[in-house]
Order: C-alpha cells, then sequence, then structure tokens
C-alpha cells in the first residue's frame, strides 16, 4: 500500500505517529511560511500542515499545488494548538506535520466545487460524475448504499435463504412495460430482452426446490422517467415456498424494521406496520401509495348533500358519481394565493375546480351558521348541511374544508393531490418519520380503453382470491388478487404477490387478458410446462433498493444514490451513451436503421 492510514480514521489514539498519508488536496490555506491542506481520502478529511523551508520540495513546487492535486505525505500526527480545533471536522482536534510530500497527479480545475454543497447545474453533474462522487454528500449516499446491502445479504443469510443469479438475456414475454431488446448475432433476426424482474426465473427456482431465494437483482425498463425511475434499477428479488401472504409480509416487515434500526436509529415508525386494502386506502388516502405520516383523511360527503340546493352538487349526484371532501387543521389562515393552488391541481386533473370552505375563528363546531364562514358556497350551503359537513370532517374553527366532486377516480386523484399538498403547505410531515405501510387486495384486472381490453394491474402470474375465481368471466373487475405493495411516505417501496403455480388456471388468466390458447402455450410454454411437474404454492415480494437507499438518506430523487446514473431523457452525459453504432456491426446483426417516420 502506498498509505499506511486512512486520513478519516485518525484519532488522538494516533498522537506521535509517524504516517504515510494519500489523497486529493480539498482546501488549501497559506500563512507566510506555513501552508494548511485539508487532505481527503474516501474515508474522511485531516489537516496537513506543511512548514515550507522543511520540505522535500521547494517553495515554488508548494505553491503550485492546487484543490483536487492527488498527494501522498508522510508525517507526524499531533495535537491542535488550543484554540485552533475545528469541531466541524472528526478529525477536528489533529493534524499532521509533514515531513515529505509527493505530489502523485496534478488536476484541472474542476468544472464545480467538490468540497462546497451547493446547487449544481444538473448537466455538468452528469458529464462529471467521477467528480461529483467526489462530494461529501455523494461519497456518503454510495456508501450508505453498500451498507444497506451488506445488511440484506446477512439477515437473508440468517433466515437460510440462498442467492442465486438469474439470466441477463432473456425471453420477451409482454407482460408489463417496454422491454429493452438486444439483437442476436448468432440468431439473425431474433432478440434477447433484458428483464424488467427475474419473475419467471425466479418463479421456475420454486419449482426446482429452491425454498427460499434471494438476488439483488439488476432490471431493465424502456419507459419514461422520473425522479424515482431509471432505465436501469436495481431490486431486491425475494421468493419462497410454501408460504401464505402473511408470512411475506411479515419477513418483509422483519427486514425493514431490523434495517432501519441499524442503518439510522433516528427513524420513527409504526411498528406493526399498517395494513391496509387497496379499496380502503383508494377511500382515504385518493391513492394506493398512502402516506401515512399525517392524518388528512379523504371522506364521503356525498349522503350529506342528498336534497341540496346546490346545482352543481346536484348535478353531480344525479349522474351516479360521488361529492368527497377533507379538511385541514388551522388551514383557514392560507391565503388566497395558496387556497388556489388546491383550485389548479383540480383543474390540471380534469375538473373544474375544487369548493373550499373557511371556518372562521367565530365559527362554532355545536351551532354551525354559514354567516362564520367564507366561501363561494355561503349563501347556498344550509346549517343542517354545514352541521352533518363538520361532524363527518371533525372539523372545528380555524379549518379549511375542500370538496370534490365527479366520478371516483377523478375525486380520488384530485384530493390525494390535494392531501399531499396541504401537509406540505402546513408542515404536517415529520422528516425523521417512516410511514411505513402495506397495501393488499389490489384488483385483479383493470381495463385498458386504448387496448380495449381487461389488463393485468400487477403481473399476470398473480394468484387471484380463490373465492373470486368464478367472477374471472363475467365480472373481472370485482376479482382481488394476492397483490401487496410495501409503501412508505407515499411511495411505493417494493411490490409482490402469491403466485399462480398451476397451469389450468394460468391459462384462464392469459384468456382473460386476450390470448388465445395457442398463443399462450406458445410463449409461455416454460411456465406452463413447468407448473405440470409439481410446482410447489409460492410467492415472493421486490423491495426497490434504491428507493429504500433514498428514503434512508433522506433523498428526493434515486440518481442521488446511484452512482452513475441516466438523465431523465435516459442518456448517459458521461460517456454518449446511446450513441451511433458502426455499419460493420449492423452487418453483422443483419439489422437496418430505419429513422423514417411512418
Amino acid at each position: 500500500m502506498l498509505k499506511t492510514n486512512m486520513c478519516g480514521k485518525l484519532n488522538i489514539k494516533n498522537i506521535d505517529e509517524n504516517v504515510i498519508l494519500a489523497g486529493w488536496v480539498s482546501r488549501r490555506r497559506d500563512h507566510g511560511g506555513l501552508t494548511f491542506i485539508d487532505l481527503r481520502d474516501s474515508s474522511g478529511i485531516i489537516q496537513i500542515v506543511i512548514k515550507n523551508q522543511d520540505l522535500n520540495l521547494n517553495e515554488d513546487e508548494i505553491n503550485r499545488i492546487r484543490n483536487e492535486w492527488v498527494l501522498i505525505v508522510e508525517g507526524r500526527v499531533v495535537i491542535r494548538q488550543k484554540g485552533t480545533e475545528n469541531s466541524s471536522m472528526l478529525t477536528g482536534n489533529i493534524e499532521v506535520q509533514v515531513k515529505n510530500i509527493t505530489i502523485a497527479n496534478q488536476s484541472k480545475t474542476p468544472p464545480f466545487p467538490i468540497n462546497e454543497e451547493i446547487n449544481i447545474e444538473e448537466t455538468n453533474r452528469m458529464q462529471y460524475r467521477y467528480l461529483d462522487l467526489r462530494r461529501s454528500k455523494m461519497l456518503s449516499n454510495i456508501k450508505l448504499r453498500h451498507e444497506i446491502i451488506h445488511f440484506i445479504r446477512n439477515f437473508l443469510h440468517d433466515e437460510e435463504f440462498i442467492e442465486i443469479e438469474t439470466p441477463i438475456l432473456n425471453v420477451a414475454t409482454p407482460e408489463g412495460a417496454r422491454d429493452y431488446l438486444v439483437p442476436s448475432r448468432v440468431h439473425p433476426g431474433k432478440f434477447y430482452a433484458l428483464p424488467q424482474s427475474p419473475q419467471q426465473w425466479k418463479q421456475l427456482l420454486m419449482v426446482s426446490g429452491f425454498e427460499k431465494y434471494f438476488q439483488i437483482a439488476r432490471c431493465f425498463r424502456d419507459e419514461d422517467l422520473r425522479s424515482d425511475r431509471q432505465p436501469e434499477f436495481t431490486q431486491l428479488d425475494i421468493e419462497m415456498s410454501f408460504v401464505e401472504q402473511d408470512d411475506i409480509l411479515q419477513l418483509t416487515e422483519n427486514l425493514m424494521t431490523a434495517m432501519v434500526k441499524k442503518i439510522n436509529p433516528a427513524f420513527q415508525f409504526k411498528n406493526p406496520f399498517p395494513v391496509i386494502t387497496y379499496a380502503n386506502s383508494i377511500e382515504m388516502y385518493g391513492t394506493d401509495k398512502p402516506d401515512i405520516r399525517f392524518n388528512l383523511p379523504i371522506r364521503d360527503l356525498s349522503a350529506i348533500f342528498a336534497n341540496t340546493s346546490i346545482k352543481i352538487f346536484q348535478n353531480i349526484l344525479e349522474s351516479k358519481n360521488r361529492i368527497r371532501g377533507i379538511s385541514i387543521p388551522n388551514g383557514a389562515s392560507l391565503n388566497k394565493k395558496q387556497i388556489q393552488v388546491f383550485n389548479d391541481i383540480a383543474i390540471n386533473l380534469g375538473a373544474k375546480g375544487i369548493a373550499s370552505i373557511k371556518l372562521e375563528d367565530s365559527f362554532e363546531s355545536n351551532s354551525p351558521s354559514s354567516k362564520d364562514i367564507s366561501s363561494l358556497l355561503k349563501d347556498y350551503i344550509n346549517d343542517e348541511e354545514l352541521k352533518h359537513l363538520i361532524d363527518t370532517l371533525e372539523s372545528k374553527s380555524g379549518d379549511l374544508i375542500l370538496i370534490s366532486g365527479g366520478d371516483e377516480t377523478l375525486t380520488s386523484e384530485i384530493l390525494g393531490a390535494v392531501r399531499v399538498e396541504a401537509a406540505s403547505n402546513m408542515k404536517l410531515i415529520n422528516e425523521d418519520q417512516l410511514g411505513f405501510c402495506f397495501v393488499t387486495e389490489f384488483p385483479m384486472f383493470e381495463f385498458s380503453e386504448s387496448e380495449n381490453r381487461w389488463t393485468a394491474m400487477h403481473h399476470l402470474f398473480t394468484m387471484p382470491y380463490l373465492s373470486d375465481i368464478e367472477l374471472i368471466q363475467d365480472n373481472p373487475s370485482k376479482v382481488r388478487s394476492h397483490a401487496y405493495d410495501l409503501v412508505c411516505n407515499g411511495q411505493e417501496i417494493g411490490s409482490g404477490s402469491i403466485r399462480i403455480h398451476e397451469s389450468a388456471l394460468l391459462l384462464q388468466i392469459l384468456e382473460k387478458l386476450g390470448f388465445d390458447k395457442a398463443d399462450a402455450e406458445k410463449q409461455f410454454a416454460h411456465m406452463l410446462n413447468a407448473f405440470d411437474f409439481g410446482a410447489p404454492p409460492h410467492g415472493g415480494i421486490a423491495p426497490g433498493i434504491d428507493r429504500i437507499v433514498a428514503m434512508l438518506a433522506k433523498e428526493t430523487d434515486i440518481r442521488e444514490v446511484i452512482a452513475f446514473p441516466k438523465t431523465k431523457t435516459a442518456a448517459d452525459l458521461l460517456t454518449g451513451a446511446p450513441s451511433e453504432i458502426d455499419q460493420k456491426f449492423l452487418d453483422e446483426l443483419k439489422l437496418k436503421i430505419n429513422l423514417t417516420d411512418n
């Protein structure tokens, strides 16, 4: 090794030791004949002190040293003089007096500061990612990722799981998002597909008799990107045989609970994790990814306005639609501009707006009167309706009531978004709290208007409730599935299900999804055949590693916890991928590029 110690690991116990350190210049300061340099390596920073006249380098050579130059230094660890300590550094009570220094490499001036936590243009960060990763926050995030994956492996090993790698080059099957395709040179005109998940492989491993499998799996999906999506991502893939849904939920909860307590015990969360059915989640939170860190439930108000004189509410109810709302504690303090944000949310989602009612300070819950509210509905809502409204929403003076009407999907989407916006505005979210919950009983099918057919809400290998199988043919919208999501802070961080393990049931599901028997048997022959050889009941879950790390790092974008991510346009600004391919390679693959629009 070119070094005897790590910069950030030195402490008071190393006083008077001779050490050799190596790293990057994070900051330098000149004081006459003394030069102070903060030397940084992957473990942290230590201050080194250079007395110019005592060094192997001359003064001109010392003065040329700049930030991000790579140095190897030999010196003695000493305690800092009283009053010069730096409490912001773990090594701030010691320093190294340099005896010898070697310039291992020089550096150009970086395109952005490495030693400052400032906002940097994304294109710069992505183009010079190797420099971005030197920054303390990014270094910390990547180390956290390592610690989490290391913990997961140890935890599952202790639970007697076997880690098994599955193929990256797969067969393309129509079971989810768009595949990334890889042309085959050996088989001209044929393609591999990169795995969206190891779904079929892990089920085949259950058929193979490996009852407890896991994998830190690389997955690929060609889909539109956002802050929690990347073309390539990493998930923890878990599959178990001879289990029921509750067994998998309990294992997942045990893993997450132990992980959080180990990685950052300052986080607070409910234990056991609440279990919420899909239907209740949509009803109370407007989404299947509820943020339960704050209590702003959505309530059905339709019965309250059954005989209302408010024309717009009459029209909604006559159309067999619903009226729903939420109450925001102390929300009456919000100004017009802040309330307009809620209205804009409704309009952007396709509604005409959202109704608001401010309960003034003079408002009395026991004897409510419309004269004590501020609202466009003030002259139309009667006191009886107002009484039922505040009772249902548990409102009080100083609160703000927001009401949305229309079909269930629309009101859910609007009030779900408004609920989160209101919590942010009113500072109802505790950033040190993790709102873990499980969402269960997802619908088996959803109807695609664009494709005019039923599609699988989860995936086509998901087991329906046995009591609902008889509904598949004539009433598919009522079929529940043994699918479940792990949700935290309003984000899905894991998804799983009990799987179909019988070929006859899989064929029935495929038929409902629009496959004729011949196509189903052709595309899924490997699964259908495997199920005919004693496939055990099995199920699993796949938490997203990127999302978990981002959550524990308090980052809102998973690119902050991935070493080399793509941009939101799926580009790699560092290497230039995706790029054009030389014609000779296309010729080998028997491919032609056609960029014309059809």
